[in-house]
């Protein structure tokens, strides 16, 4: 009986966040709205990004409430990888920070 409760508990705190994640970003350059379309498989994360910098493969991983997602662009005219590092807020919200080369930000994600 403990043991089923244990492991109902640690289901309960495994968060999926596979759906479709409306994004606000504030920059010193600018602000922007991207779209994340993710999937979840385990620690795993993939899916696409679409936003200021295009459309690209997102790949990534959520550890408990820590979501780190990355994408490669070349939208600047050098190719880069963009990195949104932040916390889960529930299970339909996070925050963080993002960082684009030597550029970075904040961001503030719903899942629709």
């Amino acid at each position: 009986m403990l043991l089923a409760f244990v492991l109902t508990g640690c289901a309960l705190l495994a968060a999926d966040i596979s759906g479709t994640w409306n994004m606000e970003v504030q920059t010193d350059q600018g602000s922007g709205s991207p779209v994340f379309v993710l999937k979840q498989a385990g620690e795993k994360l993939s899916g696409t990004y679409e936003g200021t910098l295009g459309k690209a493969e997102v790949r990534g991983s959520v550890k408990g409430s820590e979501v780190i997602l990355e994408f490669d662009t070349d939208a600047l005219g050098d190719k880069a990888t963009v990195q949104y590092r932040g916390r889960l807020e529930g299970d339909s919200k996070m925050k963080g920070t993002v960082k684009l080369g030597d550029f970075g930000g904040t961001f503030s994600g719903v899942k629709k």
